[in-house]
């Protein structure tokens, strides 16, 4: 979040006077300029493939500008993790500059100049359009399916989104280019959507989404006007291909305010049209459990990234998905499957109906099955069969889970403390936790069936009955 410290120092920066939160910042046909004395921005702290790019557009006579996020962060202080740039070259002219790039994109055309592992992603300006222009296309409820229509600079702000991402810094005298008021909300801490909200999230209903994860990951409060349409329209995501979705939870959930952006999601109704199982399971019996596991799980994710550490999605869709899953296949055992048969099924069933929203890779959603299915063989641990688990690729993950499963509440606890005595144990240690550890044994044939009710110190679920 932006520290009132860094919103200070960037008011005292540009030497203006902040305005009220409440206030609403009209839209100005002409840009205020900031020069170089009236902002932080220091070209030390642009990516030297960034000032490549602008440096050799601007050296072509192209105009170029950085745009965007970067612009953004650097006069909040921060450290921006990638750079875009404007211009009013046409993709094919970026490409006759550089060798080092290619074009990408239909919906949008763009050039991504690439050196090494980092891209520099190069747009030119856009000019509003009505659907019917070459180069656009426009379904009949104003949703933008193709926007391939070139304009100036005065244009292209008005096709931005948010007023704290339409702010730009113009490599040719180092000055800040704002035409809406981005500065301005910066210095309020305000997120606001560009021009009519209706309008703009018709055009592009996953811009509800982007709301939530700039006020989370910036600290910001969401403008009322900017809010006021989301209910009625947040059933336009439905609309969103699912890989597309995929790429936009990833943002939501693996940014480091996962747990801030889904308690946002829930409150605006916006979870429901991403992870609807999930949100079943939330409104239903096992609701408080369910809450109390995803907050473990984003509370989790949030300290990896924070820390540096990997994360998966696997993970992640493993913890969504879980009470879900439970409940299927509790019913696949009730209508006579073995337990291993039953999580199978239910992972297959569960995971099909989330991937009809959003489009898990397979890479993915494999580990997610695999963390499940050993859940209930971390729990009925054997002499015989625990030293061959810690050898299986997906145990660290699925003893995670069995963790995760605990800390919310489940009847798990005693297999979750052996486990971590397992672990950090010498084999001396190892050995005498083996011989108390139970016989392996037959399976049974019959197993007990869930009880109903909210509480979780009931009968264990089918799924760690082993």
């Amino acid at each position: 979040m932006a520290a009132a410290g860094t919103t200070k120092a960037l008011g005292d920066s540009l030497n203006q006077e902040s305005t009220s939160g409440a206030e609403i910042i009209p839209l100005q046909p002409r840009p205020r300029i900031y020069t170089r004395s009236e902002h932080p921005i220091s070209r030390k702290f642009i990516a030297d493939s960034a000032l490549k790019v602008l440096y050799r557009l601007n050296k072509a006579g192209y105009r170029a500008l950085l745009v965007g996020g970067s612009v953004r962060d650097l006069l909040l202080g921060h450290q921006p993790k990638d750079f875009d740039v404007a211009t009013d070259a046409l993709p094919e002219q970026v490409r006759e500059l550089f060798r080092n790039c290619r074009l990408i994109g239909r919906r949008f055309r763009l050039a991504h100049v690439q050196f090494g592992s980092e891209i520099i992603e190069v747009a030119t300006f856009r000019a509003a359009h009505d659907g019917d222009t070459d180069g656009a296309a426009m379904t009949d409820d104003g949703r933008i399916l193709r926007d391939n229509v070139y304009g100036t600079l005065d244009d292209d702000v008005w096709r931005r989104d948010f007023t704290v991402n339409a702010l730009y810094y113009d490599i040719a005298n180092f000055s800040i280019v704002d035409y809406v008021g981005g500065v301005e909300d910066l210095k309020a801490n305000r997120l606001r959507l560009l021009g009519d909200p209706e309008k703009r999230f018709r055009e592009d209903p996953v811009r509800m989404l982007r709301a939530v994860r700039f006020a989370t990951k910036l600290g910001f409060e969401i403008d009322a006007a900017t809010l006021a349409p989301i209910n009625r329209l947040r059933h336009l995501l439905n609309d969103i291909a699912p890989a597309r979705l995929f790429d936009e939870i990833l943002k939501l959930f693996h940014g480091g305010f996962g747990r801030a952006s889904f308690e946002i999601l829930r409150k605006y109704g916006l979870f429901h049209c991403l992870c609807p199982l999930t949100d079943q399971s939330l409104e239903g019996n096992e609701g408080a459990f369910v809450q109390q596991l995803l907050t473990a799980a984003f509370d989790n994710t949030d300290r990896r990234i924070a820390d540096g550490k990997p994360v998966t999605p696997a993970f992640l869709f493993a913890a969504l998905l879980w009470q879900s899953m439970e409940d299927e296949a509790a019913a696949n055992v009730a209508n006579g499957l073995n337990l291993l048969d039953a999580i199978q099924l239910a992972a297959d069933t569960v995971i099909s109906k989330q991937v009809a929203r959003i489009a898990i890779p397979r890479r993915f959603s494999n580990i997610t099955r695999e963390i499940w299915v050993l859940q209930p063989r971390l729990v009925k641990r054997t002499a015989k069969r625990a030293p061959r688990l810690m050898e299986h690729p997906r145990f660290r993950a699925a003893y995670d889970f069995l963790l995760l499963r605990a800390q919310a509440g489940e009847p798990i606890q005693e297999a979750a403390d052996w486990w971590t005595q397992f672990i950090e144990a010498d084999d001396p240690s190892r050995s005498k936790l083996l011989e108390a550890a139970p016989p392996d044994a037959a399976r049974p044939t019959r197993r007990r069936r869930r009880r109903g009710g909210s509480g979780r110190n009931r009968t264990p679920a089918p799924v760690t009955d082993g």
